[in-house]
């Protein structure tokens, strides 16, 4: 996973938005960091391996002569092909052309020998190269840098969200994906690409998704689509309502830490407006046929499958229905069966989980409704869906879920509850109003937990700081929660749980 960041604008802009979009998305990858400029017709590259701060420190050795540069790219990397050192470091050079990309180029061997019989010489062990060299290659033979851009995507094989821009066209960056995040921040007589919409959340909050097999290209003065057959292409242009501060940390060491605390916000965020006072669920965002459902399917990748195992003991016991949870990078090799009376419900923070929208697609395949379950307005999952229920938790910068899980974890209460009440299920009186009642208190004792805990986490820490691994128990409603408690201590601390 790597962070990707550009920008067209204003020369006093560039390098500042470049910077701060880079520190937004480190957490995408810590290995490298660098950036490539546009300056007086060439391009000027800056590296660094290792954390963020070791590029600033290499920017502030420049005494200002990048400062001039109105257009160009930043990517922070964690290393896939290659060891983490500068000369792998993104971006990666040809012949004046340079690419910072997300992703994997599963055919890059291949397409490297090519190059390399073609006379390219090499300078990094990275499948980005390849890209560079292909679209160096095409603008040598004439091509403008959308079309070389248009050429080398139909040469590439695997999931990647590329930006690149070119000596020879100033005031330009192009960006495509397939498979991987991209997403245009629109600003006035500036513009931006990022991997995530946090990126940009202190420049702008309007946003354009490209989608994949699409190539965008940026200038100062505007945005245009294409397809890969250089047709320009349509897109409406959505709104985050995401704040600058919800990116800031404020008075927290670290994001996991923020993000732990920003949960009863979250969990309120996402409950407002469709729960009223008397616990009367109002789900009416969710135009579909749920009276009619007569089985339901979740599909959903860690954290997301933790939170649908969760929905499956809610809507089983509130609307008995029957429910069928998978990990969503199996459910398209399982035949799944179904039809327009099944429920599918993708659950997907970022809304661009390549497992999970196969999935979506495998449950197309037999006409199931599918609701979206996700953080994120505008993402490749909410057009594919046939209806979406937002959480609200706002961005989400740490790697472990913390904010994100709880928010799923309440949309899908709400769900439950709205299925009970289609289906008529009500006894005893009031049970279900009940229920909604006690809902909507959960984020006071979500943050009444929180004060509980604050003095005894340093005393289970010292109690368990020598342990080699461990073993969380539980079961019923627990066992979901006991599966995530054991993946965050593995993502976390690197011990093995189970």
């Amino acid at each position: 996973m790597c962070g990707i960041v550009g920008y067209v604008g204003k020369e006093e802009r560039c390098l500042e938005v470049l910077m701060e979009g880079l520190r937004q998305l480190e957490y995408r990858g810590y290995d490298s960091a660098g950036l490539a400029l546009q300056l007086d017709g060439r391009i000027e590259t800056i590296k660094q391996a290792g954390r963020l701060g070791r590029l600033a420190e290499a920017l502030g050795q420049r005494n200002g002569d990048l400062s001039e540069a109105w257009a160009g790219v930043g990517h922070t990397r964690w290393a896939t092909h290659g060891p983490p050192n500068e000369a792998n470091a993104h971006p990666q050079i040809g012949a004046g052309v340079a690419v910072v990309h997300n992703g994997i180029i599963e055919n890059f061997a291949k397409l490297k020998e090519e190059l390399i019989e073609r006379g390219v010489s090499f300078t990094s062990d990275t499948d980005t190269e390849v890209i560079a060299h292909l679209l160096a290659e095409g603008m040598e033979d004439g091509a403008p840098l959308r079309e070389a851009l248009a050429a080398a995507l139909l040469r590439l094989e695997g999931s990647f969200a590329v930006a690149a821009l070119s000596a020879r066209e100033p005031g330009k960056v192009v960006g495509a994906r397939h498979q991987s995040p991209l997403v245009v921040g629109l600003g006035e007589d500036e513009n931006y690409l990022a991997s995530a919409v946090g990126a940009l959340i202190k420049e702008t909050r309007q946003f354009l998704l490209v989608e994949n097999g699409e190539i965008v290209e940026v200038s100062g003065s505007g945005v245009t689509i294409f397809t890969l057959e250089g047709e320009p292409v349509e897109r409406e242009a959505f709104e985050v309502d995401w704040q600058a501060e919800d990116v800031e940390l404020g008075v927290f060491e670290d994001y996991m830490l923020k993000e732990i605390h920003d949960q009863p916000s979250a969990l309120r965020n996402t409950l407002f407006g469709r729960l009223d006072s008397e616990g009367a669920i109002d789900l009416s965002e969710v135009d579909l046929e749920l009276a009619t459902t007569e089985k339901v399917a979740i599909v959903g990748c860690g954290s997301a499958y933790h939170a649908g195992l969760l929905a499956k003991e809610a809507i089983e016991r509130l609307a008995r229905i029957p429910v069928e949870v998978a990990v969503a990078s199996e459910y398209r090799y399982a035949n799944p069966i179904g039809d327009e009376k099944t429920l599918v419900i993708a659950i997907s923070q970022s809304g661009e989980t390549t497992d999970t929208l196969a999935a979506v697609g495998a449950a197309k395949d037999f006409g199931g409704q599918i609701l979206a379950v996700t953080n994120t307005q505008g993402s490749l999952i909410t057009r594919e869906a046939d209806a979406v229920l937002l959480t609200k938790a706002g961005p989400e910068i740490g790697v472990a879920a913390t904010k994100t899980f709880l928010a799923q974890v309440g949309a899908l209460y709400l769900l439950a509850l709205g299925l009970a009440r289609e289906r008529g299920l009500s006894s005893p009186e009031g049970e279900l109003l009940r229920l909604g009642r006690d809902l909507r208190r959960a984020p006071e004792k979500v943050e009444e937990t929180l004060g509980l805990l604050e003095g005894c986490i340093e005393e289970a820490v010292e109690i368990f700081e020598g342990a080699r691994c461990a073993l969380f128990v539980g079961r019923g409603v627990s066992y979901p929660v006991v599966l995530e408690g054991a993946l965050k201590l593995k993502e976390i601390s690197y011990l093995p749980a189970g």
